[in-house]
């Protein structure tokens, strides 16, 4: 038999307490796998009510692993599935009730009948403004004067790519370190010559007759993309003169 450990209802506390993590902590686990989040992310999450860690008496949250566990699975099904909040909120509901609920199909995510179509071009995800602000935790002055730069732009329906979201968080994370809007036109012009020469060389691929050589012009891009952000990340350390993990 199980001996209980002297020091009474506080040692018992303490050791319950042992295993949670700190909002920094549990950003250096995240970022493994979602580097791009942050604790401003975190915590909008947390107001949301998708994720409900404990909190000191001095009011510091500390997070769990499960708390952990939910993050990620939200995370990944932004990420992966282009899935919104309230979607995302009734399906970890679903599943604490012991639901098995599939993961709507949105976006980039096609039916058997919708795949047969894709050579013709691809599906963008889509997500609205007001889901846009509250991804990225951003207000509308900010959104228009992002916009005012060109470094967000809404597609012909007036919705937005969920790429934009990742592009909306990274600005506003810019914007804690005083840099502001107008000096991030340079990075858009270079990327969107960077994305001029991409399109350059899957084009005529792209126009080609075959489908099956069209969509392998998707594949290439994102071949493509990849080298040339990854050469630029390099391109960037160098520049700086510091190593950067």
């Amino acid at each position: 038999m199980l001996q209980t450990p002297s020091g009474g209802a506080g040692s018992g506390t303490a050791a319950r307490d042992s295993g949670l993590m700190s909002i920094g902590t549990v950003l250096n686990v995240l970022r493994d796998e979602f580097p791009e989040v942050t604790i401003s992310k975190i915590r909008f999450l947390e107001s949301e009510g998708l994720v409900e860690p404990r909190r000191t008496p001095s009011g510091y949250r500390k997070f769990s692993a499960e708390d952990v566990e939910r993050l990620g699975h939200i995370l990944r099904m932004q990420r992966d599935h282009y899935l919104p909040l309230k979607v995302i909120r009734e399906h970890l509901d679903a599943m604490e009730r012991g639901e098995a609920v599939p993961l709507p199909l949105v976006g980039r995510q096609r039916t058997a009948q919708d795949a047969s179509a894709a050579v013709e071009g691809p599906t963008v995800a889509r997500v609205g403004r007001t889901e846009l602000l509250a991804a990225a935790d951003v207000d509308e002055g900010e959104l228009k004067e992002w916009e005012s730069y060109g470094l967000i732009a809404p597609l012909e329906d007036g919705a937005y790519d969920a790429e934009a979201v990742t592009v909306a968080a990274l600005i506003a994370e810019l914007g804690r370190f005083g840099i502001e809007p107008r000096h991030l036109r340079v990075m858009k012009a270079a990327a969107d010559r960077e994305a001029g020469l991409v399109d350059q060389i899957v084009a005529p691929l792209k126009r080609h007759r075959n489908p099956q050589t069209r969509a392998h012009a998707e594949a290439r891009t994102k071949e493509l993309a990849d080298l040339t952000m990854k050469l630029h990340a390099a391109l960037v350390k160098t520049a700086l003169g510091v190593r950067i993990p």
